[in-house]
């Protein structure tokens, strides 16, 4: 029973078409799911991901009117997302530049080449360079030339001010290993230091960052609501025991239609969570088809006319328009 990857990872934003165009124009990914937060049906829940909604390859948002994030420790900091070569890496820091993009220079970073950017609500991304590793589904209606695209997340950096119960959590109860540290970015004082789940690499890689010295990050807009955590279908009902049984708090089982779920939070308050590769986005959408409607859980479906009058519109741009254009809701760059 083990851990196979990085799943998916939740932020906020507080401007949805704004952020589909970032994501989607921008970036070049695929809208493979729109829908609701299953907990407030009044915020829409997009899910943006390589062109087969692969699991691993999904960064989601929550779309809610919030001011922007504060940030700091007991957070997650940073969502890398892979791309092959170092020519690849190139490719996007010109088109960073022509679209104005916030980005920095590439750098090495761990042992691998990596270009640190940021969206328009400073929602901290990076790309990294994975050598091709695994296989890779690109999407043949992006803006991006497919051998430039987007693979997949990972490594996914946290920040806590204090390792040793954190680390106790990934170890022993999720299987983590402990593989290596380096200086954190930023903060060089301090170490990030890096855990590994399955076979390995970035796909599969959780960084922590050890930052006592920081204030602790109040959420919002450009912040991560949580991460969420790879396993097989067929281990879903074992995790679940496995938390009952070492009394972890847990949300218990949830279906959440295209995947299941199990919540708890690690001990610096920090959201994870443990999702199933299946059933998949396909489930109520053909391949061909995925985030073009508002898809809702069979349990909604009874309400989607209210749903639907509750929701804004996402404003359609053309995909070399530049998206970046800072909201309304953002603050001042931190």
């Amino acid at each position: 029973m083990q851990l196979t990857g990085i799943h998916h990872l939740t932020a906020v934003t507080g401007n949805a078409p704004a952020n589909h165009a970032f994501y989607t124009k921008t970036l070049g990914l695929r809208l493979v799911k729109k829908t609701v937060n299953q907990d407030d049906v009044s915020a829409y829940h997009l899910f943006y991901a390589d062109g087969r909604g692969s699991p691993g390859t999904d960064i989601t948002f929550f779309d809610w009117p919030v001011e922007r994030e504060q940030r700091g420790t007991h957070s997650i900091t940073r969502t890398a997302m892979r791309v092959a070569g170092a020519d690849t890496l190139v490719w996007w820091k010109q088109r960073f530049q022509d679209l104005d993009v916030m980005h920095s220079d590439i750098v090495e970073r761990d042992g691998r080449l990596t270009l640190d950017f940021e969206d328009f609500e400073g929602q901290r991304l990076s790309l990294v360079e994975d050598d091709g590793e695994g296989k890779a589904h690109p999407w043949d209606s992006s803006p991006v030339p497919a051998e430039h695209q987007i693979r997949g997340l990972g490594p996914i950096t946290i920040s806590v001010p204090e390792l040793q119960w954190t680390e106790l959590v990934l170890t022993k109860i999720m299987g983590m290993t402990r593989v290596r540290d380096y200086a954190t970015p930023g903060n060089e004082e301090t170490h990030t230091h890096v855990y590994q789940m399955g076979a390995g690499g970035p796909a599969a890689e959780l960084h922590v960052s050890v930052e006592p010295n920081l204030p602790i990050a109040q959420p919002g807009a450009g912040g991560v609501h949580h991460v969420a955590f790879r396993i097989p279908d067929a281990d879903y009902q074992a995790w679940a025991e496995r938390l009952n049984h070492v009394r972890m708090p847990s949300s218990g089982p949830v279906d959440r239609f295209w995947f299941r779920s199990l919540y708890f939070r690690e001990p610096n308050g920090i959201l994870f969570e443990i999702a199933t590769d299946g059933p998949g986005f396909a489930t109520d959408e053909p391949m061909d088809r995925l985030g073009e409607t508002l898809s809702l859980p069979p349990f909604l479906e009874e309400w989607r006319q209210q749903i639907e009058a509750g929701l804004k519109p996402l404003a359609r741009r053309d995909p070399l328009e530049p998206s970046h254009v800072r909201s309304e809701t953002q603050g001042p760059s931190i």
